[in-house]
């Protein structure tokens, strides 16, 4: 019973992280699915979350920190809600001159500007703490549940082990109904964007903007509001990462981690599809997480776990681009029945 416990806890810890990563692949989604935007700078947006949040809800800084700035110490809600604005700022100016640019140039330029950010937060210690990064930050309601979880279970000496540890995991229950319902929030507002005109104008873009264009639609315009949604989303997952994770620093935002990994799970969910950007995420971070067990099965260590890792996820996006390039759960598209052509009027 007490490894079934010992499970139960990890899968909760798990679906955390994952629903996480489940809401940057919902605004890469909204960029790339259904704009057809190539934004390579996740990552950058994801920091900006991050640390916004951070420097909103967190402490003020300690005496042998070298940030200058923060420590509002406001509520998560504020800090939530700040993360996402202030994203959608950065990404609203940088996307002024980067959406004049095409495909791959989009790419080159969007990673550039994430690891401009990166390094920003890196060295500005004023700013971030530098490398020593931002310490203590408040998970929410974490002072109210965790001693109400201590004090329920000292009411109850009585409990057997594996039910006093899966009671003392109480916190990470609440933190996982909370990104849930974050998730839900934003899948429910997404699918009903995207069945709005707003959503078939972004679909148009995607197919061939030229169209769009001389359809009237200005196309510029559209792909900023898609951009600026985007990164808003990727900046709340920042801010879910920020407080569940309680330290961060530039190094937790490196491409590997904040990007590619989350192409990945885009496109074996299936990109254009909200359920498969879910479903994609939840997938690829259980293959991610579950090569730890391989490792110790096998007696990996280091580097040869880390390179194992990499290896899996990548066997796997080969596989699914060979295989079944629309992914687990790709759009479904809809088909519009050929009419066919009325018969010429009879003349006298």
């Amino acid at each position: 019973m007490d490894m079934l416990v010992g499970y139960v806890n990890y899968l909760v810890f798990f679906s955390i992280q994952a629903g996480i990563f489940a809401v940057l692949c919902l605004g890469l989604n909204v960029q790339w699915g259904y704009t057809g935007l190539f934004n390579i700078g996740i990552a950058g947006f994801y920091a900006v979350g991050a640390y916004t949040s951070a420097l909103v809800s967190g402490l003020p800084p300690a005496a042998t920190d070298l940030r200058v700035v923060g420590g509002l110490n406001l509520p998560f809600g504020v800090g939530l809600v700040a993360a996402m604005v202030v994203s959608g700022i950065v990404a609203f100016i940088i996307s002024i001159p980067v959406l004049r640019l095409k495909e791959d140039y989009l790419a080159i330029a969007t990673i550039g500007i994430a690891e401009v950010i990166r390094m920003v937060l890196q060295n500005e210690a004023w700013l971030s703490n530098g490398v020593w990064g931002i310490k203590q930050i408040p998970a929410p309601l974490a002072d109210t549940i965790r001693p109400a979880v201590e004090a329920f279970l000292g009411r109850h000496p009585d409990f057997s082990g594996w039910l006093n540890r899966l009671i003392s995991n109480g916190y990470n229950w609440f933190y996982l109904s909370l990104v849930v319902l974050v998730l839900v929030a934003i899948y429910w507002l997404l699918n009903r964007l995207m069945e709005s005109p707003w959503g078939r104008v972004l679909k148009a873009i995607r197919e061939d903007e030229v169209v769009a264009s001389f359809a009237g639609k200005d196309v510029f315009w559209f792909k900023m509001q898609s951009m600026v949604v985007g990164s808003m989303l990727m900046g709340a997952a920042g801010a879910l990462y920020a407080h569940f994770a309680t330290f961060i620093n530039a190094n937790t935002f490196e491409p590997m981690f904040g990007t590619f990994l989350i192409w990945v799970m885009l496109i074996v969910g299936g990109s254009g599809s909200n359920r498969g950007a879910i479903v994609g995420a939840f997938a690829v971070w259980m293959i991610w997480s579950g090569s730890d067990f391989i490792s110790g099965f096998v007696n990996l260590q280091g580097y040869q776990s880390a390179a194992l890792r990499i290896l899996l996820v990548a066997v796997l996006l080969e596989v699914m681009l060979l295989y079944k390039p629309q992914g687990l759960m790709g759009e479904r598209r809809r088909r519009v029945p050929v009419l066919p052509a009325p018969e010429p009027a009879e003349t006298d």
